[in-house]
């Protein structure tokens, strides 16, 4: 591996996750699961892990608890290493009692917590894409352009970058011009890769490709400094990039491979279902880059009788003589007999019920944690600790967006039970 200098990397905790609600009710976006073991924020640590840089700072705002607890228990360095991930929660000062007001504000206010150097690197992440790609080779990108700036980009198909924020690059990679969701024609033909940026793409056919910026920036230290010294500026993308277009040697980093932005309670369903395919877009089966989570030593999953079609079945879980079929489940779950589940994200649970739980639900008349027996449940997301009852039937079909009860909400066309809900034994919804 190159020799390169200190590599500081900065990974946005979130921000308030409202389009990911009633996943984010009580959690921050990257503490949110993902393909039954893992969370968000487990692959933007992962990624710098495996490229070499060990020094990691998480900066967390909003319902923080859930995420802390989870890299306290999993990130742990021997005495001898260098390397940490440490939790920087948005505090008040002396010098200011304001929250983080963006992305850039929220680096900006932790500036003496870094011991930033001009010749350091510094890698800013958000928490909440799923995304494998190697650091070190942007990082060398950006010490052999004598780049001030690198961006990470996404190579889109022409004709899909309409709706995208797209970077105009020269041959030399270096960025000319920022255009926000081009429709005219002509200048999304502009914006085509071109060149030595072109031939850096895995598909050589004569289809047409532009970059769209993926959120991930390398700064110099020095330039860093110089980039936050405006405290009006508080956001990366909206702000202090555009503003340093043209003054600092700005270059992108071509991205060829799998990248999903998980902001969506629509878009985390499907990019969870898609792991269920046979050759899934992204690879957690990967033994030389693992994704690292907390090690839950849990038993293996157990199936009784049940019928399984493209699934992933985390440790711990319990099914009985069901259908399963293009789902997720988590840890911890517990699937009774009868049931069906198809298109369905479920989370699991925190911990196993005791024979006196159980009967403790009993005496009070709710169902145990996971999902009761003769259950029909489609296009779903179950999150944590929910309770079932037997013989419900729930589905989003026919709902209004944003329908809501206690207990359930409907988003993006998926029905999300909510974390720690009680849905009463025969529920019919969406049917």
């Amino acid at each position: 591996m190159p020799t390169f200098p200190r590599v500081i990397c900065i990974i946005m905790g979130g921000g308030r996750g409202s389009r990911l609600y009633p996943l984010t009710k009580d959690r921050c976006k990257p503490a949110v699961a993902l393909a039954g073991n893992y969370r968000l924020v487990d692959i933007p640590i992962s990624n710098c892990l495996n490229s070499g840089f060990n020094q990691i700072f998480v900066l967390t705002q909003f319902n923080t608890a859930s995420l802390h607890k989870h890299i306290q228990q999993t990130y742990k360095f021997d005495g001898f290493a260098r390397g940490f991930v440490d939790i920087l929660a948005a505090e008040q000062t002396g010098d200011s009692e304001a929250w983080y007001q963006g992305t850039a504000d929220a680096v900006r206010q932790n500036l003496h917590h870094y011991n930033l150097k001009d010749e350091d690197l510094v890698l800013i992440l958000s928490g909440d894409q799923l995304y494998r790609l190697d650091f070190a080779e942007l990082a060398k990108q950006h010490i052999e352009s004598a780049a001030d700036i690198t961006i990470a980009a996404k190579a889109m198909p022409a004709e899909q970058v309409s709706a995208l924020g797209v970077m105009r690059v020269g041959p030399d990679l270096k960025i000319s011009e920022f255009v926000e969701k081009p429709k005219d024609p002509a200048v999304i033909e502009s914006l085509v890769l071109k060149g030595n940026a072109r031939s850096r793409l895995s598909d050589k056919s004569d289809r047409k490709y532009c970059l769209a910026s993926m959120g991930i920036y390398m700064f110099s230290g020095k330039v860093m400094r110089e980039a936050l010294a405006d405290p009006k500026q508080a956001d990366f993308g909206k702000e202090v990039i555009p503003g340093l277009l043209g003054s600092k040697r700005m270059i992108g980093y071509v991205f060829d491979g799998y990248w999903e932005d998980i902001g969506t309670v629509g878009s985390f369903w499907e990019c969870n279902l898609t792991l269920t395919e046979p050759v899934p877009p992204f690879d957690f089966f990967d033994s030389e880059n693992p994704i690292y989570t907390h090690v839950s030593y849990l038993p293996t999953a157990k199936l009784n009788g049940c019928r399984v079609n493209n699934a992933l079945m985390a440790g711990g879980s319990i099914v009985d003589d069901s259908v399963i079929t293009r789902s997720v489940i988590g840890i911890r779950s517990v699937i009774r007999g009868g049931s069906t589940l198809e298109n369905v994200v479920m989370m699991g649970a925190d911990s196993f019920e005791r024979p006196q739980d159980i009967l403790m639900n009993y005496n009070l008349g709710r169902p145990d944690i996971g999902v009761g027996a003769n259950c029909y449940i489609r296009n779903a997301i179950i999150d944590k600790n929910a309770r079932i009852g037997a013989g419900c039937r729930l589905a989003p079909t026919g709902l209004p967006e944003k329908w809501e009860t206690d207990a359930l909400y409907v988003r993006d066309g998926v029905i999300v039970v909510k974390k720690g809900a009680i849905v009463p034994p025969g529920t019919i919804v969406g049917e």
